[in-house]
Parts: C-alpha cells; structure tokens; sequence
C-alpha cells in the first residue's frame, strides 16, 4: 500500500452507505474510504470517530476544521492538497479532549515476503510478524496488529483504548495472504486487547490473539500488549553445556513438575515463577537431577487441563508472574547447568469461545469434518495439518519456547493422537488418507519440520515424543524416513513394570516377561524411562500405593523398582512427588505432601532417588550405552521362580561395567551366585535395603568394607562368579573395583 499522498479516487462516494457500515461495525476496506483522498472534489479526510462532539486536523502544520457528515460520526475535512505526511486528529469528547494521529494516514509495512513463507507453511518466526508487535511507523510510536482471517468480512481492533469498540479500528485486509493489519500510534504495554471478527454470515466474533506474548488468567479471556520479548542469548559455553547434557551418551535424569502444586505458600497461594527460581531449582540440585521438566505453561484457562487444552500458545502463564520473571527461572536453570525442558501442545486445542475454534467463523485452525477435527476423547478441536499456515504457527511457536529461551527442548504431547487419523476412533468415525491408510500425513509432515528446524536452528536441544505405539522410526533422522526426534518416552516399559510391581509377590513369578520383554525393542529407539503424572491421576493412586503388602513392604518394593529403573537402559523420568513417596493421589489444586517427610519411611525413598542420581551420573556404564546393545547384557532372565533378575551395564570402556541383580520377593537369600564377566574384587554401590533408606539392613557380605571377591567357578555362562546375600525386595549395584 503507498502513502497516503497517492491516494486517489475520482469514483463517487456512496457515503451513507459507508457510514451505516461503519456503524454496524463490517467493514472489509477502510483504507479505501478513511483517511485522505482526492475526489472530484478535491482532497478530503474522512476519519470516523464515534461519540465525537468536534473534530480537528493538524496537518502539515495547520488545524484544519472537519464538518460532520449529516448525524452520523464521520467527519470530514477539506483540504487543497494532499498532506504530505502522517496527521494528528484533536477531537473534543463530552467529558475530554484528545490528540492523536490519525491510523489511516499511515501505510502499511507487512512483510510481503514473510506472508509468502507464512501462506508456504515454513515461517519459522510468525510471531515477529502477527500478533501485536510494537514498533516505530513514520516516525511514530505504535503497536502493528496482525491477525490471520482470510474468511472474515471485516476485522478490527478492540481494547481498553477504544472502549472495547468495535467500530473504531477497523484493519486493512490482505487478500494475498488473508491477513488483517493496522498501525494503531500511542499504545502503552499492558493494555488489553482483543480482534472483533465479522463473519460472514454477519455474526460478530471476539478472538484473543493467537500470537499474544501475554494473556489475562481466567475467567479474563483478553490478550495483553506486551513488548517484543528481549530473548536470553547463550554464551558459545552455554550451548556447549547443553550439547553435553542432552547428548544420547549423557546421565539424564528428569525431574517432571506441575509448577502450581509442586509447593504452594501460605493461603495456598501459588508460588511466583521467581520464588520458584530459587526454591525449585535449588531442589532439583540438591536431588541430583539433571533436568526439569515442566508441565504444560502456555496460558490455558482451565487449572483442571493441567495446561494440556492452551489458548495462548506464546504466552508464558500468568498465573506465577510475567515474562521476566519465566525468564529469570530458566536463567537460573541454565547457571546451575540443569536443563529445562517445556511440555508442548500441538495435538488439540480447546473449544473456548475467544481461542481457535471457528476463528474467523470458518473452521480454519481445525478440519471443518468433526471425523478429523474433532477429538472424542478430551472433547477438543484437532489442527488441520495439512493447512500451510497452522503449520506456520506450530512451527513458529515451537522455534519462539526454543529460541527466545534457551530452552533444552520440549516434550510433544500425545504424538500417537497426532500419527493416527483413527486414533481412539471406530470404524466409520474416521477418514483415511489420500492414499486410503489410517496415517495423519500432514501431521507427519509437521511433526518432521519442526524436529527439522528445531535441531537446526537451536544445536544440541532434545525433542521428546509422548509415542505410546509402534510407530517405527520416531527417534530416526528425517533423512532417513524417521520422524526426527531425540527421544521417546519407553511406554511399553512404564506399562508392564507397573503391572509386574502391583503383582502379590506371590504370583510374579508368572508375570516375569512384563520386566524382561522390555529388553526385545530396547535399542529400537533411543528411549527415556517414564514415570509420570499420568500414572498418579485419574484413580490410579500413587505409585506408593500401587505396590503390594504391607507398609514396610510397599516402601520397599519402591525402593528396588526404582533402582531396577535406574539400572535400565534408557534415560529416565521421575514425576514430583515420587522421590518422597507421596501416599495419595496427585491433587493439581494443593501443594505437594511435603510433611510426609517427618517420617523416615519416606524419608527413605528421598534419599534413595537422591544416592540413585549420583551412582548414576558417577557411572557411565549405567548411561553411555542406553541405545546401543553393546551396553546391556543378561546374567540370567530366566529366574521367575525367586522373581529373581541379573544383568550387566556396559560403559563404551567395556572394562567399566556394572553388575545389577533385583530380588522383587520378600524372601532374603543367603549365597545367591551370580556369575561376573571379569575376575578381580567387587563392591557394593548401592543397596536399597540399607538402614539408611528404611531398609531392614540385610548384608550383602560379612566384609565391613562391602567387597567381595569372585572364584573360578562357572556361572550363568561365564568362568567366574560371585556370592551375594540379598535381602528381600531389594535391587544390588555391584562394580567391579581392582582384578585380583
């Protein structure tokens, strides 16, 4: 669009035509009326201002009276000439007087090129060109809005400083890229705002934006002018502690967190992203940990989604304070070299009236078929993938959380939900591809290009796919036919060892292949070991109270199904609450139970995940070799009658290796004969049943320094062995310390 001096227009004007739509708040192209032109007549500017008692121009220097056209609140000035610059309109209101520049004397500054990409489906910043940005326009302070509504017959602004009319900022329309934009001058940060959206059909529509930085809490359901975000910039040392610590031969150990219920303040008050600055991550340090993961924190209005149904998709939630303070969190994540992982949504989206359902009154960010837009089970609206320009906005959301950040990655929720176009659907609820298969291809595509561009734009982050089938290829590089993700969630381990642990002790031995089979796809993938909220909610009980027997035995049992975990190939992730053995079911709205740890029982399980990190990451046999066969060997996976398992962890130095035997009964065994790759002097590094952790202090050996020294005695396959005395409900780390 040029400036307002070429405008012209020698066609006459039907104005009470453009005043009646003016005032009906539908109007698709307001530069074409408003603003300056030349007419038959001569120049006019025509500004449209209601409630307006009297209006002036400064133009060019001068204050030029504008007429009132018949009772309407269009106002009109004749001028000589068009003005050669942007103009300020000095309007007397009943109670007030106001200056301000007039918006459609400015041009307009879209990006042709970046709506290009963005209608291409590869803008990976959409969010520096839609939404509400602040900038300088012809040498005026403002905010530029961007909205996306290519169906909509007309588009303004509202907010709080315009009465929330929707009559007063009305957009200019794009009809290349379906865009609605318009340069509003003298807008402060922290004002409210929204788009009004006429349909077609007329009705009028009051959208949040979908690119806002900043959003009200619930039951507000505004967006929030917020400037441009000052992004944290990594040092060269930075990204190279985050190669290091992400890295598939790395020690990773995540600690997953609901931010609003890991601890709550007085009057069960939230604590601030700042607070949590402190008190959180200086826990995960203390625990051992190597990364956070924290649930969903794109702004949602439902507490109860857990953050799993967002509508502000770039705004950080507003519940424990501002961007800044988000900010300050993952700065001091980043100085304490923990990583900081996000959980991202780009499955669904919620059926709230101001998000993304029917945005323009067309089904636009989803299909319009409910058999793909539509998800049955959490009663959500599914992204139309195959449309270029939601895959824009995916993408670009996910390169904002990476890039604006620092983050080291995010976690994809409900991958499965996105593969599938049958998924949790029946014969005849769902529509096959154009090939006549039940897989999702634009979501695959989608899912591809952010895994694509995020490694690439962001080198040494890990992205995580929640994948609960077997799809194959879900960690492989897109260049090889995969899906291109680091990691996956192991959700077939997660599934069987829970049935194994829940089992009487008594008839494990009939459920023995749920603990072993594991190791048949282990290296399929390059896996992470999930123990998460999803475990803990929904009636499932806490993971204390899944396991059998009595107290003193479920705490036990515990104890060695976590160090069987630790011990398992693939990376691992634990959900707060766990370490302390939380009794009851997780509660989102109430602080975790932190009392519980006045008893050593619990107590007991702290310690234990805490003496699991650091034998963990002091022992590159128990990681280096996660997702390789070389790492992992049985000593015998056969003993289902004593529930019994042995195996050996390998380091890339396969001199450097780790003996684990689990005894998951409550029967204590004296001499049990393990046989050991290498003669020479073993030690006990970790016991689960040691007093320390509320164990019964059964002992492994009579050596007071816990040594124990191989023979030349065949075993389980092997020239040498050992002889160990095990307790019951109890998991061994023994290493080997010297040859002999």
């Amino acid at each position: 669009m040029g400036s307002t001096k070429n405008r012209v227009s020698t066609q006459l004007v039907d104005y009470d035509a453009q005043v009646n739509a003016l005032t009906a708040g539908r109007f698709k192209d307001p530069f074409s009326f408003l603003g300056a032109h030349n007419t038959q007549r001569g120049t006019e500017i025509r500004v449209y201002l209601p409630a307006a008692l009297r209006v002036e121009l400064l133009i060019d220097g001068q204050v030029i009276s504008a007429l009132r056209y018949k009772h309407s609140d269009l106002f009109i000035a004749e001028l000589s000439s068009m003005p050669s610059s942007v103009y300020q309109c000095q309007v007397s209101y009943e109670n007030s007087d106001v200056t301000f520049y007039d918006e459609y004397s400015f041009s307009s500054t879209l990006d042709e090129e970046a709506m290009y990409l963005f209608n291409e489906g590869s803008l990976e910043h959409a969010y520096t060109h839609l939404g509400a940005q602040f900038t300088t326009q012809q040498g005026v302070d403002g905010v530029r809005f961007c909205v996306w509504a290519p169906n909509a017959a007309s588009v303004s602004v509202i907010g709080e400083f315009n009465f929330w009319q929707a009559n007063r900022h009305f957009m200019r329309f794009h009809p290349a890229s379906g865009v609605w934009e318009l340069f509003i001058p003298d807008l402060s940060a922290d004002m409210c705002y929204k788009f009004a959206i006429t349909t077609l059909s007329g009705e009028v529509l009051d959208k949040a934006d979908p690119f806002a930085f900043k959003m009200q809490q619930s039951p507000g359901t505004a967006s929030i002018l917020q400037y441009k975000p000052a992004p944290i910039l990594l040092s060269k040392q930075a990204i190279i502690n985050r190669q290091k610590r992400n890295h598939i031969d790395a020690a990773i150990s995540i600690y997953e967190v609901h931010l609003g219920s890991w601890q709550r303040a007085e009057h069960n008050r939230y604590l601030s992203y700042t607070e949590l600055a402190d008190k959180l991550v200086g826990y995960v340090i203390e625990m051992g940990f190597t990364h956070l993961q924290l649930m969903p924190i794109s702004e949602y209005p439902f507490d109860g989604s857990w953050g799993y149904q967002p509508v502000g998709l770039f705004a950080p939630t507003s519940r424990f304070g501002d961007y800044n303070s988000f900010k300050y969190l993952v700065e001091q994540c980043h100085k304490a070299n923990i990583g900081i992982l996000l959980d991202w949504v780009p499955g669904h989206f919620p059926s709230d009236p101001h998000g993304l359902h029917c945005f323009d009154g067309t089904h636009l960010y989803e299909h319009a078929d409910m058999r793909q837009g539509f998800h049955p089970d959490w009663n959500t609206y599914i992204y139309n993938y195959d449309r270029p320009e939601v895959k824009s906005f995916l993408i670009s959301n996910a390169m904002y959380w990476l890039s604006q950040f620092g983050i080291d990655g995010l976690r994809v929720d409900a991958v499965a939900s996105m593969l599938y176009l049958d998924y949790s659907r029946k014969e005849g609820q769902w529509v096959a591809n154009c090939y006549g298969g039940r897989e999702n291809l634009g979501a695959i595509e989608c899912l591809k290009q952010v895994n694509l561009r995020s490694y690439k734009n962001n080198p040494g982050i890990m992205m995580v796919a929640e994948e609960s089938t077997a799809w194959p290829g879900v960690t492989q590089s897109v260049e090889h036919n995969g899906l291109g993700f680091g990691y996956k969630w192991n959700m077939g381990w997660m599934n069987d060892s829970l049935d194994y642990m829940q089992q009487d002790p008594l008839f494990r031995k009939y459920h023995h292949h749920k603990m072993t089979f594991s190791m048949v796809y282990a290296f399929s993938e390059n896996y992470i070991l999930p123990l998460s909220h999803d475990e803990v909610v929904h009636g499932k009980g806490s993971l204390l109270n899944k396991m059998p027997g009595d107290d003193w035995q479920q705490f036990a049992n515990l104890r060695a199904y976590y160090a069987f975990m630790w011990a398992h190939p693939g990376k691992k992730l634990l959900f707060m609450g766990a370490e302390i053995a939380q009794r009851k079911e997780w509660d989102h709205d109430h602080s975790l139970d932190w009392h519980l740890l006045e008893h050593q029982s619990h107590q007991g399980i702290q310690h234990t995940v805490k003496r699991l990190n650091q034998v963990y990451q002091a022992h590159p046999s128990l990681y280096e070799l996660d997702s390789c066969a070389t790492g992992f060997s049985w000593i015998d996976n056969n003993n289902s009658q004593q529930s019994m398992f042995s195996f050996i962890r390998y380091a890339k130095n396969a001199d450097h290796f780790m003996v684990i035997v689990a005894n998951f009964t409550p029967t204590a065994y004296q001499h049990y004969t393990l046989g050991v790759p290498a003669k020479g002097t073993y030690k006990v590094v970790l016991n689960t049943d040691e007093v320390c952790f509320f164990g019964s202090g059964y002992r492994v050996t009579e050596d007071k320094n816990q040594l124990i020294h191989s023979v030349v005695q065949p075993s389980h396959g092997f020239d040498h062995s050992i002889t160990v005395n095990i307790g019951g409900l109890t998991t061994l780390y023994l290493e080997k310390v010297n040859d002999e």
